[in-house]
């Protein structure tokens, strides 16, 4: 069985999350994808973040379909980070075929992540393509100390049976969407109160007419 492995806090998941996980569906030929939903990154502020139950649920109702489950796995087994999260799921699904699903943009911030080789050397990983990360994602500290082990797109569908470390480049999902950008127009929109009406006198005490 190949299953992918979508991690993130989801807060909120978006159109270009299913997007991604419909298009590693397809284009590695995966039984399924897991979105590991996290109680929180490590590496951002988590400070307003939605309630792990509530971005699980936002998830479930945004995919809805038959080979995508949302989980809230990680708060279940109590880890942290993704090398721990991944050595338990091989630990205890011996036969399966493991892919990671991240985008672009993780992949520029990738050499932050705890152990982050032997992230890559335990399972083969598939970056899919954004508008704008994308374009110096590869030149991005991992990308370039792992440059040797990718494969060229026109064999992503055997990623899944490659021995890691191996990973590959997915193009075909353009979206801008991200949940940064989402999260700052929550605050933004929560911040903002009522505007005041202005009020419109003349002279009269008329409304003038336009």
């Amino acid at each position: 069985m190949r299953i992918g492995l979508f991690g993130g806090t989801f807060d909120p998941p978006h159109e270009a999350h299913l997007g991604a996980s419909l298009l590693a569906l397809k284009r590695l030929k995966l039984d399924r994808v897991w979105w590991l939903v996290t109680p929180g990154n490590p590496l951002k502020d988590t400070r307003g973040l939605a309630p792990l139950a509530q971005r699980i649920a936002a998830a479930r109702s945004l995919t809805r379909h038959t080979r995508i489950d949302v989980t809230g796995l990680e708060a279940v087994i109590k880890t942290q980070y993704t090398y721990d999260t991944i050595l338990w799921l091989r630990a205890r699904c011996p036969g399966v075929r493991f892919v990671w699903i991240m985008g672009a943009d993780n992949l520029r911030s990738f050499h932050r992540w705890q152990r982050w080789r032997d992230i890559a050397a335990a399972v083969p990983f598939v970056v899919v393509d954004r508008l704008g990360p994308s374009l110096y994602a590869s030149a991005s500290p991992a990308g370039q100390a792992l440059g040797r082990y990718r494969l060229p797109e026109s064999e992503v569908t055997s990623l899944p049976l490659r021995k890691p470390p191996a990973w590959a480049f997915l193009h075909g999902l353009k979206s801008a969407l991200s949940s940064t950008a989402l999260r700052a127009l929550r605050r933004t929109a929560g911040n903002s109160g009522p505007k005041q009406r202005k009020k419109t006198s003349s002279k009269s005490g008329k409304k003038r007419r336009l």
